[in-house]
């Protein structure tokens, strides 16, 4: 599967956009031009995917530009070093990040698996961190994108823990079910009934649904004592490998691992 199964939509969170006219509105589907993947994008495309009209797109680029949130290169621009710093402060990501990589790099040496940590973002999963070799590297995620909740381990996992699924279930009644494969869920029935298994089991599968040939399992990363869910983690192998009793231990003991940490540095703070 290629990187064009992310959204190439100009909004953020992906669900029944209004465009907004404020100028920091505009500024923002601009920025969120990028979401699908492209690393840069002519002015007409950034139009395009972006929705605001030529003329205020170039105006309004060019301020981003001064701003370091955009960067000139030739005919295109691309993202600025300002979004990458300002994206390292955010504390949801930022600690997670920053505590999880190691506990995630002993995850991929134990498993040989293409990990990810992921956040429920919407109907989506936002990706924070993918550890992959180079042999069994994945094209259809990457770090900073996002991949339709209802098809993927982390997503179900998330949606099954949410305290609003019911309401998220109304939104894909509104929007239909996103398909990345023949195999992904194609009915809210179907997805309900995967979510009542997930918290039944503690944990999430999902076999062919995001990529042919491989599949996912994703535990939650829960705060100790029972609190907030911070995130999922997650193991794609080839469905093969796909045996739950074998990756289940490492991928608990990991998530674990990053709950006490994530608690850790956040009182130490």
């Amino acid at each position: 599967m290629s990187s064009q199964v992310f959204v190439d939509a100009p909004a953020a969170s992906g669900d029944d956009v209004e465009y907004p006219n404020s100028v920091l509105g505009k500024a923002q589907l601009l920025l969120g031009a990028f979401e699908s993947g492209a690393y840069q994008l002519r002015l007409s495309e950034l139009s395009r995917r972006s929705g605001v009209p030529k003329a205020s797109a170039y105006r309004l680029a060019q301020e981003l530009v001064q701003w370091g949130l955009l960067e000139r290169r030739g005919e295109s621009y691309q993202l600025g070093m300002r979004i990458f710093e300002l994206g390292q402060r955010v504390p949801a990501s930022a600690v997670l990040r920053a505590v999880a990589r190691p506990l995630l790099t002993d995850l991929f040496t134990a498993t040989r698996a293409t990990i990810h940590l992921a956040m429920l973002d919407g109907g989506h999963v936002l990706y924070l961190e993918q550890i992959s070799g180079k042999a069994n590297s994945q094209a259809h995620s990457r770090v900073g994108g996002r991949l339709p909740a209802s098809c993927t381990a982390t997503g179900k996992m998330l949606l099954a823990m949410c305290s609003d699924l019911q309401e998220q279930l109304h939104c894909f009644a509104r929007t239909g079910l996103p398909s990345l494969t023949l195999r992904s869920v194609a009915s809210l029935e179907q997805l309900a009934r995967q979510m009542e298994i997930v918290r039944e089991h503690g944990f999430a599968l999902e076999v062919e649904e995001t990529l042919l040939g491989f599949g996912s399992i994703a535990v939650p990363v829960v705060a100790c004592g029972g609190g907030p869910v911070y995130a999922a983690v997650s193991a794609t192998v080839p469905v093969g490998r796909l045996v739950p009793r074998a990756l289940l231990p490492e991928l608990r003991s990991t998530a674990a691992g990053i709950a006490r940490s994530v608690e850790q540095r956040t009182y130490a703070a």
